[in-house]
């Protein structure tokens, strides 16, 4: 008998009680915060939004409004439902995030109240007129077990212990990723010893048009939305996720075998122009994406179109606010370095082993990460699944 259940079977053998989240926390939402305002306040505590990138940080300014032990969620957007701890730490969020602080530490953890609506949160999401939401009275609502507090703290040690796991290898991740990017530009990094040219000399665009996603169906002619690029695919790909009408297929651009995709806008520069070594059958491309037809090695192409060089090249032509795009010009006036085949192919081949390792989800440290993250919900989920007293 584990820890855990005698606990149980001491404190609550009949079940638990359950109560709503407002029983037991003060609800508070961010406040309205523009980037210029974060430009004209710079500092260095951070301000949580409604993105999951870089750990849902939007900026940092120079004061904050929170330094409590809290669980924050995302009240709107594709997020809408995410919670997040904080604990030590001074720091502020926007108007499309909510705050929980627990009323009383003697009778609720703020990590078990984490843990908890990471499993009954997102059940609540609103996804009426195509934005989700989760409002302040809705979380307010929402019934939630209350377990004693030893069974909560032994719960929290439990699942503390999984997620360790998972950071410690999402940090192992994170060094071999370096050493990738720092072994890719090194070996992409030529001087005159080999010929240099513009894509405009080895290559031409051609742009997607007409493709939405409403037009998906579930079978037909394969197809690839500029978006999934970010999304969904990684270095190259042979298969699409998505399809469209045969009928439909007939009126739209086309990418063939060898083609680098690329994706022609992005919210940042440095995913702009994010390509694809595209290695299937012929497919449709949808706007705002170019299909880069070369007589080169494709993945060497493509791995080029990642360096730290083609960074640096974005952030001086790159231009856009709210959506950012690369001239078509000025992409195809960028200049590579064209050793023979036979040395793309070599770079691609050791490439290739570093890209499976930091990338792949079907082997190396991401298919790790995820095996360990499944394991994880899957015992959340039954550690969490308590039966509600009865009078």
């Amino acid at each position: 008998m584990s820890k855990l259940d005698e606990l149980i079977a001491e404190l609550c053998p009949d079940g638990v009680e359950f109560v709503t989240v407002e029983e037991i926390c003060d609800i508070t939402r961010g406040r309205v915060m523009s980037k210029n305002y974060l430009r004209e306040n710079t500092g260095v505590y951070p301000v949580y939004s409604s993105q999951t990138a870089n750990n849902g940080v939007f900026g940092y300014i120079n004061t904050f409004d929170y330094d409590c032990e809290s669980v924050t969620w995302t009240t709107d957007g594709a997020n809408a439902g995410s919670v997040f701890y904080h604990i030590n730490e001074k720091f502020s969020i926007t108007n499309v995030c909510g705050l929980l602080r627990v009323k009383n530490n003697e009778l609720v953890s703020t990590k078990f109240l984490f843990y908890v609506l990471q499993v009954y949160a997102k059940k609540y999401v609103n996804d009426g007129m195509g934005n989700p939401k989760l409002m302040s009275n809705v979380m307010a609502r929402i019934s939630v077990p209350l377990p004693p507090l030893a069974v909560q703290q032994e719960i929290v040690r439990i699942l503390d212990n999984f997620t360790e796991l998972t950071a410690e290898l999402t940090a192992e991740l994170t060094a071999r990723r370096k050493q990738y990017e720092y072994y890719r530009d090194l070996l992409l990094t030529f001087g005159d010893e080999v010929e240099w040219k513009t894509l405009g000399e080895i290559g031409k665009l051609i742009r997607g048009s007409g493709l939405l996603k409403s037009d998906f169906v579930e079978e037909g002619f394969p197809c690839i939305h500029y978006g999934q690029i970010h999304t969904y695919y990684g270095t190259s790909a042979t298969e699409t996720i998505s399809f469209v009408s045969v009928d439909k297929s007939k009126k739209l651009k086309k990418a063939k075998k060898g083609d680098v995709l690329i994706a022609g806008v992005s919210e940042n520069v440095e995913d702009v122009c994010k390509p694809l070594a595209w290695l299937g059958g012929d497919i449709c491309i949808s706007g705002d994406m170019f299909a880069f037809r070369h007589n080169q090695n494709t993945k060497y192409i493509t791995y080029l179109l990642q360096t730290t060089d083609f960074s640096r090249y974005k952030e001086k032509f790159a231009h856009g606010a709210k959506v950012t795009r690369l001239r078509q010009d000025k992409l195809l006036a960028y200049k590579i370095p064209v050793p023979p085949l036979e040395e793309q192919e070599r770079i691609v081949a050791i490439l290739d082993r570093f890209d499976a390792l930091c990338n792949d989800l079907t082997s190396g440290i991401p298919a790790e990460i995820e095996a360990r993250q499944k394991q994880y919900e899957y015992y959340r989920d039954k550690l969490l699944s308590f039966k509600e007293v009865t009078a």
